[in-house]
Protein backbone atom coordinates (compact mmCIF):
# COMPACT_ATOMS: atom_id res chain seq x y z
CA UNK A 1 0.00 0.00 0.00
CA UNK A 2 1.33 3.45 -0.75
CA UNK A 3 0.69 6.70 1.05
CA UNK A 4 1.50 10.42 1.02
CA UNK A 5 0.78 9.84 4.46
CA UNK A 6 -2.31 13.39 4.41
CA UNK A 7 -5.63 10.95 5.06
CA UNK A 8 -4.30 8.42 8.06
CA UNK A 9 -8.18 7.41 8.95
CA UNK A 10 -8.46 6.43 5.45
CA UNK A 11 -5.25 4.50 5.78
CA UNK A 12 -6.31 2.93 8.86
CA UNK A 13 -9.27 1.51 7.95
CA UNK A 14 -7.76 -0.04 4.35
CA UNK A 15 -4.75 -1.68 5.93
CA UNK A 16 -6.77 -2.60 9.34
CA UNK A 17 -9.33 -4.17 6.76
CA UNK A 18 -6.96 -6.07 5.17
CA UNK A 19 -5.01 -7.49 8.49
CA UNK A 20 -8.64 -9.03 9.44
CA UNK A 21 -8.77 -11.08 6.39
CA UNK A 22 -9.16 -14.85 6.71
CA UNK A 23 -6.88 -16.09 5.88
CA UNK A 24 -4.90 -13.08 6.35
CA UNK A 25 -2.22 -12.12 3.80
CA UNK A 26 1.02 -12.86 4.23
CA UNK A 27 2.58 -10.07 4.90
CA UNK A 28 1.30 -5.76 4.64
CA UNK A 29 3.86 -3.47 3.53
CA UNK A 30 2.82 0.18 3.48
CA UNK A 31 5.38 2.61 1.76
CA UNK A 32 5.61 6.05 3.03
CA UNK A 33 5.77 7.92 -0.10
CA UNK A 34 7.41 11.19 0.97
CA UNK A 35 6.42 11.11 3.96
CA UNK A 36 7.50 8.52 7.61
CA UNK A 37 4.35 5.95 8.13
CA UNK A 38 2.39 6.13 11.30
CA UNK A 39 1.97 2.72 12.58
CA UNK A 40 0.11 3.31 15.54
CA UNK A 41 -2.15 3.80 13.37
CA UNK A 42 -2.91 -0.12 12.53
CA UNK A 43 -3.90 -2.86 14.98
CA UNK A 44 -1.02 -5.30 14.00
CA UNK A 45 3.10 -4.76 13.42
CA UNK A 46 2.71 -4.04 9.15
CA UNK A 47 5.83 -3.64 7.19
CA UNK A 48 7.22 -0.12 6.55
CA UNK A 49 9.08 1.85 4.15
CA UNK A 50 9.60 5.34 4.15
CA UNK A 51 10.56 7.43 1.04
CA UNK A 52 12.33 10.47 1.80
CA UNK A 53 10.69 12.22 -1.32
CA UNK A 54 7.15 11.57 -3.58
CA UNK A 55 9.17 8.98 -6.23
CA UNK A 56 5.12 8.76 -8.03
CA UNK A 57 2.98 6.23 -8.06
CA UNK A 58 4.95 3.34 -10.50
CA UNK A 59 8.48 3.90 -8.10
CA UNK A 60 6.65 3.69 -4.96
CA UNK A 61 4.29 0.56 -5.94
CA UNK A 62 8.12 -0.89 -6.81
CA UNK A 63 9.38 0.00 -3.79
CA UNK A 64 6.67 -1.94 -2.02
CA UNK A 65 7.25 -4.87 -4.04
CA UNK A 66 11.10 -5.33 -3.87
CA UNK A 67 10.11 -5.58 0.39
CA UNK A 68 8.05 -8.07 0.16
CA UNK A 69 8.49 -11.57 -0.66
CA UNK A 70 4.68 -13.63 -1.31
CA UNK A 71 4.41 -14.81 -4.93
CA UNK A 72 1.33 -12.49 -4.87
CA UNK A 73 1.58 -8.81 -4.87
CA UNK A 74 -1.49 -7.27 -4.16
CA UNK A 75 -1.69 -3.01 -4.45
CA UNK A 76 -3.95 -1.11 -2.85
CA UNK A 77 -4.52 2.58 -2.53
CA UNK A 78 -4.61 4.47 0.81
CA UNK A 79 -8.21 4.76 0.72
CA UNK A 80 -9.19 1.42 -1.03
CA UNK A 81 -11.28 -0.84 2.00
CA UNK A 82 -12.80 -4.32 2.00
CA UNK A 83 -15.10 -5.67 4.44
CA UNK A 84 -15.10 -8.93 2.82
CA UNK A 85 -12.60 -11.84 4.89
CA UNK A 86 -12.34 -13.76 2.69
CA UNK A 87 -10.80 -11.55 0.18
CA UNK A 88 -7.31 -12.81 0.69
CA UNK A 89 -8.18 -16.34 0.16
CA UNK A 90 -10.46 -15.79 -3.28
CA UNK A 91 -7.02 -13.84 -4.81
CA UNK A 92 -4.68 -17.29 -3.56
CA UNK A 93 -7.57 -19.43 -5.20
CA UNK A 94 -7.23 -17.83 -8.67
CA UNK A 95 -4.02 -17.73 -8.91
CA UNK A 96 -3.03 -21.39 -7.92
CA UNK A 97 -6.21 -22.28 -10.40
CA UNK A 98 -4.79 -20.61 -13.38
CA UNK A 99 -0.75 -20.74 -13.33
CA UNK A 100 -0.93 -18.33 -16.89
CA UNK A 101 -3.13 -15.80 -14.57
CA UNK A 102 -0.67 -12.51 -14.50
CA UNK A 103 -2.62 -10.10 -13.12
CA UNK A 104 -6.14 -9.11 -11.45
CA UNK A 105 -8.30 -6.40 -11.79
CA UNK A 106 -10.72 -5.87 -9.10
CA UNK A 107 -14.63 -4.27 -8.54
CA UNK A 108 -14.33 -1.26 -6.88
CA UNK A 109 -17.48 0.50 -5.44
CA UNK A 110 -18.31 3.87 -4.46
CA UNK A 111 -19.11 3.90 -0.09
CA UNK A 112 -21.56 5.90 -0.04
CA UNK A 113 -23.75 5.36 -2.50
CA UNK A 114 -22.39 1.52 -3.91
CA UNK A 115 -22.46 2.86 -7.64
CA UNK A 116 -19.54 1.12 -10.15
CA UNK A 117 -17.91 4.34 -12.50
CA UNK A 118 -16.86 3.59 -15.99
CA UNK A 119 -13.35 4.35 -15.43
CA UNK A 120 -12.80 2.01 -13.00
CA UNK A 121 -14.08 -0.86 -15.14
CA UNK A 122 -11.22 -2.08 -17.64
CA UNK A 123 -13.54 -2.43 -20.52
CA UNK A 124 -14.24 0.24 -23.66
CA UNK A 125 -16.59 2.09 -21.56
CA UNK A 126 -16.95 0.33 -18.49
CA UNK A 127 -19.51 -1.86 -19.88
CA UNK A 128 -20.66 -5.47 -17.76
CA UNK A 129 -18.62 -4.55 -14.57
CA UNK A 130 -20.29 -7.61 -12.75
CA UNK A 131 -19.28 -10.05 -15.13
CA UNK A 132 -15.74 -11.73 -14.94
CA UNK A 133 -13.83 -11.63 -17.50
CA UNK A 134 -10.52 -11.57 -19.78
CA UNK A 135 -9.14 -7.66 -19.98
CA UNK A 136 -6.80 -5.67 -21.66
CA UNK A 137 -5.37 -3.65 -18.67
CA UNK A 138 -6.48 -3.49 -14.99
CA UNK A 139 -6.38 -0.88 -12.30
CA UNK A 140 -3.19 -0.10 -10.36
CA UNK A 141 -5.08 1.24 -6.92
CA UNK A 142 -6.85 -2.17 -6.57
CA UNK A 143 -5.04 -5.05 -8.07
CA UNK A 144 -3.49 -8.36 -7.87
CA UNK A 145 -0.11 -9.20 -9.46
CA UNK A 146 1.73 -12.61 -9.68
CA UNK A 147 5.56 -11.50 -8.73
CA UNK A 148 6.63 -14.17 -11.36
CA UNK A 149 4.74 -11.87 -14.05
CA UNK A 150 5.81 -8.61 -12.79
CA UNK A 151 9.79 -9.21 -12.40
CA UNK A 152 10.01 -10.86 -15.71
CA UNK A 153 8.38 -7.29 -17.47
CA UNK A 154 10.72 -5.34 -15.19
CA UNK A 155 7.88 -3.61 -13.19
CA UNK A 156 6.19 -0.30 -13.07
CA UNK A 157 7.57 2.11 -15.25
CA UNK A 158 9.07 4.89 -12.73
CA UNK A 159 9.60 7.09 -15.49
CA UNK A 160 5.71 7.47 -15.71
CA UNK A 161 5.28 9.03 -11.82
CA UNK A 162 1.22 9.41 -12.09
CA UNK A 163 -1.09 7.88 -14.87
CA UNK A 164 -1.60 4.56 -17.05
CA UNK A 165 1.82 2.85 -15.51
CA UNK A 166 -0.30 0.04 -15.20
CA UNK A 167 -1.40 -0.07 -18.57
CA UNK A 168 2.24 -0.01 -19.25
CA UNK A 169 2.71 -3.07 -17.57
CA UNK A 170 -0.21 -5.09 -19.16
CA UNK A 171 0.48 -4.89 -22.77
CA UNK A 172 4.17 -6.10 -21.87
CA UNK A 173 2.32 -9.16 -19.97
CA UNK A 174 -0.14 -9.64 -22.67
CA UNK A 175 2.84 -9.55 -24.89
CA UNK A 176 4.58 -12.37 -23.17
CA UNK A 177 1.48 -14.54 -22.81
CA UNK A 178 0.12 -13.75 -19.41
CA UNK A 179 -3.25 -13.16 -18.79
CA UNK A 180 -5.49 -10.19 -17.26
CA UNK A 181 -8.73 -11.25 -15.30
CA UNK A 182 -11.26 -8.09 -14.09
CA UNK A 183 -13.00 -10.64 -10.93
CA UNK A 184 -15.45 -8.48 -9.45
CA UNK A 185 -16.02 -11.66 -7.00
CA UNK A 186 -13.49 -9.52 -5.21
CA UNK A 187 -14.49 -5.74 -4.36
CA UNK A 188 -13.47 -3.01 -2.71
CA UNK A 189 -14.94 0.39 -1.96
CA UNK A 190 -12.78 3.32 -3.32
CA UNK A 191 -14.44 7.34 -3.38
CA UNK A 192 -15.52 8.25 -5.96
CA UNK A 193 -12.99 10.90 -7.27
CA UNK A 194 -11.74 12.53 -10.98
CA UNK A 195 -8.23 12.08 -11.95
CA UNK A 196 -8.02 15.77 -12.21
CA UNK A 197 -7.48 15.82 -7.99
CA UNK A 198 -4.08 15.45 -9.09
CA UNK A 199 -1.89 18.41 -10.01
CA UNK A 200 -1.11 18.34 -13.52
CA UNK A 201 -3.14 15.08 -14.18
CA UNK A 202 -4.14 16.29 -17.90
CA UNK A 203 -0.47 16.85 -19.16
CA UNK A 204 0.83 13.55 -17.47
CA UNK A 205 -2.06 11.49 -18.83
CA UNK A 206 -1.05 13.08 -22.37
CA UNK A 207 2.54 12.77 -22.40
CA UNK A 208 2.59 8.97 -20.66
CA UNK A 209 0.20 8.05 -23.47
CA UNK A 210 2.87 8.80 -25.75
CA UNK A 211 5.45 7.09 -23.74
CA UNK A 212 3.02 4.05 -23.69
CA UNK A 213 2.93 4.23 -27.65
CA UNK A 214 6.51 4.68 -27.99
CA UNK A 215 7.86 1.77 -25.59
CA UNK A 216 4.96 -0.76 -26.61
CA UNK A 217 3.23 -0.21 -30.42
CA UNK A 218 4.40 -1.25 -33.65
CA UNK A 219 5.53 1.68 -35.60
CA UNK A 220 2.47 1.46 -37.94
CA UNK A 221 -0.24 1.72 -35.11
CA UNK A 222 1.77 4.03 -32.26
CA UNK A 223 0.78 7.18 -34.14
CA UNK A 224 -3.03 5.94 -34.54
CA UNK A 225 -3.20 5.73 -30.55
CA UNK A 226 -2.12 8.91 -30.09
CA UNK A 227 -4.44 10.43 -32.45
CA UNK A 228 -7.32 8.58 -31.17
CA UNK A 229 -6.86 9.79 -27.86
CA UNK A 230 -6.32 13.49 -28.63
CA UNK A 231 -9.56 13.27 -30.61
CA UNK A 232 -11.20 12.03 -27.66
CA UNK A 233 -10.05 14.36 -25.19
CA UNK A 234 -11.23 17.09 -27.61
CA UNK A 235 -14.82 15.66 -27.82
CA UNK A 236 -15.24 15.42 -24.08
CA UNK A 237 -14.23 19.23 -24.33
CA UNK A 238 -12.20 21.69 -24.71
CA UNK A 239 -11.18 22.67 -21.44
CA UNK A 240 -8.68 20.43 -21.08
CA UNK A 241 -6.91 20.44 -24.69
CA UNK A 242 -4.53 22.47 -24.08
CA UNK A 243 -3.05 20.47 -21.47
CA UNK A 244 -3.56 17.55 -23.22
CA UNK A 245 -1.64 19.25 -26.12
CA UNK A 246 1.14 20.63 -23.99
CA UNK A 247 1.71 16.65 -22.69
CA UNK A 248 1.33 15.17 -26.31
CA UNK A 249 4.21 17.59 -26.76
CA UNK A 250 6.45 16.56 -23.66
CA UNK A 251 6.11 13.23 -24.57
CA UNK A 252 7.01 13.12 -27.98
CA UNK A 253 10.09 15.05 -27.07
CA UNK A 254 11.22 13.28 -24.13
CA UNK A 255 12.74 9.60 -24.43
CA UNK A 256 10.88 6.83 -22.46
CA UNK A 257 13.21 4.10 -23.25
CA UNK A 258 12.84 0.84 -23.77
CA UNK A 259 11.30 0.28 -26.21
CA UNK A 260 9.89 -3.00 -26.94
CA UNK A 261 6.98 -3.33 -29.40
CA UNK A 262 4.78 -6.07 -29.13
CA UNK A 263 4.34 -8.36 -31.65
CA UNK A 264 1.32 -8.70 -33.92
CA UNK A 265 -0.02 -11.31 -32.56
CA UNK A 266 -0.66 -9.63 -29.31
CA UNK A 267 -1.91 -6.44 -31.18
CA UNK A 268 -4.94 -9.37 -32.38
CA UNK A 269 -5.12 -11.42 -29.24
CA UNK A 270 -6.01 -7.60 -27.83
CA UNK A 271 -8.57 -7.13 -30.70
CA UNK A 272 -10.22 -9.98 -29.84
CA UNK A 273 -10.43 -9.38 -26.76
CA UNK A 274 -12.42 -5.78 -27.81
CA UNK A 275 -9.30 -3.48 -26.96
CA UNK A 276 -7.32 -2.83 -29.82
CA UNK A 277 -4.52 -0.77 -28.82
CA UNK A 278 -5.69 2.51 -30.36
CA UNK A 279 -8.12 2.63 -27.67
Amino acid sequence: MLTQGDRPLQVAAAVNGVLAHDPPPLEVIVVGNGRPVDVSLFDKLVGTVDLPDNVGIPAGRNVGAAQASGDVLVFLDDDAETTAADTTGKIAQAFAEDTGLGAMSFLIRDPESGAVSSRHVPTVGGRHPERVQEVTTFLGGACAIRRAAFEACGGLPGQFFYAHEETDLAWRMLDQGWSIRYSPEVAFTHPRTEPSRHAGAVRHAARNRVWLAKRNLPILIAPVYVLVWTAITALRGPSNIGAHLGGTLEGLRQPCPPRRPMSWRTVWRMTQLKRPPII
